[in-house]
Order: C-alpha cells, then structure tokens, then sequence
C-alpha cells in the first residue's frame, strides 16, 4: 500500500460516517459543561492515548479562557490504579472500578474502542448505565458489543485499525472544536 491509496481510503471511509452523531455528542458534553457533571474517557491502546489527549482538549482548550471549565477525567491516566486492578482482580476491572468510586447520574461515561469489543470498555460503559450516566462511544469495524451499550455511538465502518484511530481523533478534534464554540457563543451571549 502507497501513501496516497491509505490517505484515499481513509477519505473514502471519512464520508460513511456519521456526522449527525458527532453534532449529538456535542450538545451531550454542552450540557454536561452546562450542569457541571463529570466526563469519563477511557480506552485501551491507541484508544487511552486518545482518551487522555481528549481529556486535555475538554479540560483545558475547550475553557478558552473561560472562568467555568469541564469536568473531565480520563481513567486512562492513573498506570499505578490501573495495574493495580489488574494485578489484584483481573485487566477488565481497570475502568469498571474507577468509576463505580465515582459516576453518578447524567456524568458522561465516553468509551472509545477500535473494535468495540474490549471487555474492560464493555464492564465499564455497563457500570455506567446501571449509575445512569450517559454512555456515548467511538469504535469501528461494525460497533462490536459497545454499539448496543451507548446512548450516542459513532461507528467509523472500516476494519483497518490505523483508519479507525486516525477518524477517531478527527472525531474528538471536531466535537471540541464545535464545543468550544458554542461555549464560547453563550459566555459571550452572557457577558
């Protein structure tokens, strides 16, 4: 495969998603900000590390400046809990447990999982929804079990995994650029 054929299939797969669900995720995180609930992130992979580079995003960026700021964690970032729950349970506890200490009602408990099938993603977006947290999702391939256990899940439908990374981050990037915004427009609709 040639550079230029990766980069035409990842535009190709770029126009079979949904766009309509990134708009939704949106106002679900504008009104998380807007009740100062909790956003979880987690993932496995290059998944956690997207999970992490989002939390930076939501929490610091999407603020611009502004005196209010989201709510964000990302289970992801916490290696000594993490390994810990590993060690002492099993792998797939290491997001279930963090949140059981802490998710409550409307948080928003975000998944991303580039098969949708991870089972400490799949514990974890369960315990969500027993909490009644909102669960929205990224993943690929056909959704996996993750698709049936989020509110909001966008699909990128490709089974090259390095596409599906690269249209998730897309993905995040686009969500807190239009969050931001819309931020932004009621701070300024305010003062």
């Amino acid at each position: 495969m040639i550079v230029n054929t990766y980069f035409s299939n990842v535009i190709q797969t770029m126009r079979n998603i949904s766009l309509t669900t990134g708009d939704e995720m949106v106002d679900v995180l504008l009104r998380a900000y807007e009740s100062e609930r909790m956003i979880y992130l987690f993932g496995n992979g290059g998944s956690a590390a997207l999970a992490s580079h989002f939390a930076c995003d939501l929490g610091k960026g999407a603020a611009n400046g502004s005196e209010r700021r989201l709510r964000v964690l990302s289970l992801t970032d916490n290696v000594p809990l993490m390994t810990a729950w590993a060690n002492d349970a099993r792998y797939e506890d290491i997001f279930a447990e963090q949140l059981i200490n802490f998710v409550r009602p409307n948080d928003v408990a975000f998944a991303i999982s580039g098969s949708g099938r991870s089972a400490n993603v799949i514990k974890a977006l369960k315990v969500a929804r027993e909490a009644g947290a909102l669960t929205l999702g990224l993943t690929g391939f056909e959704g996996g079990d993750m698709k049936d256990l989020c509110d909001l899940c966008l699909v990128v439908p490709s089974s090259n995994m390095q596409i599906i990374e690269d249209i998730h981050l897309s993905v995040t990037h686009a969500v807190f650029t239009a969050l931001r915004a819309k931020i932004c427009h009621k701070s300024a609709a305010i003062a």
